[in-house]
């Protein structure tokens, strides 16, 4: 996973959630999150890399913008995350990054990634899910799901899913700059308190 230099990372640690994002302009940190075409029963043997890309969303702190790609783009998308400083996102490294090596040359520990997803389950007895994290951490709740979007894909509604990712990212960011500002993230997990994770982003 992904480290920033330890000046700079101990200098963030200093500002509010809003100044981060500030600090963050100008330098290219990424935000990425995907959608596919297939789900895991509709390819051979769960091969991720058949899974075909519908939409991606990326959101770069350097100017505060986001970019959706779709499958024609998908070089152009390959070479912006190779880019980047940094990639934060949720589940990337199993997932997101093996459907891209389905079009092309995308080696492995390129670029620098903070897997969310990854570093809670080195510090959690299960997997986590995104849900269960904005929820217990933001207070908020994703606006749709993979199941959906693959719905949406087999009606062409491509805006749609577009809006949806762009969404999880969104909600990915706060959590990156969450984390970053307060040191910790929490997790629900079925009924009960919350459990507190604490994080080094």
């Amino acid at each position: 996973m992904g480290r920033q230099d330890e000046s700079w990372h101990g200098q963030m640690a200093l500002f509010e959630e809003a100044t981060l994002g500030e600090a963050l302009k100008g330098r290219p940190v990424l935000v990425f999150d995907l959608e596919t075409q297939k789900s895991f029963d509709e390819v051979a043997g769960r091969n991720t890399r058949q899974l075909g890309l519908s939409v991606a969303v990326v959101y770069s702190f350097a100017d505060d913008s986001f970019v959706t790609y779709f499958e024609d783009q998908a070089d152009e998308l390959i070479r912006t995350l190779a880019r980047a400083e940094l990639v934060v996102g949720f589940n990337v490294i199993g997932f997101d990054y093996e459907v891209l090596r389905g079009y092309g040359d995308f080696p492995r520990g390129t670029p620098p990634t903070l897997d969310i997803m990854v570093d809670l389950q080195e510090k959690l007895p299960f997997r986590p899910k995104l849900e269960s994290v904005l929820q217990a951490t933001l207070g908020v709740g994703k606006t749709a799901d993979g199941l959906q979007a693959l719905q949406w894909y087999r009606e062409g509604r491509l805006d749609e899913i577009a809006q949806y990712c762009q969404e999880d990212v969104r909600l990915t960011r706060d959590l990156y700059l969450f984390g970053k500002k307060n040191r910790f993230v929490l997790v629900s997990r079925y009924s009960g308190t919350p459990i507190r994770v604490e994080v080094d982003w």
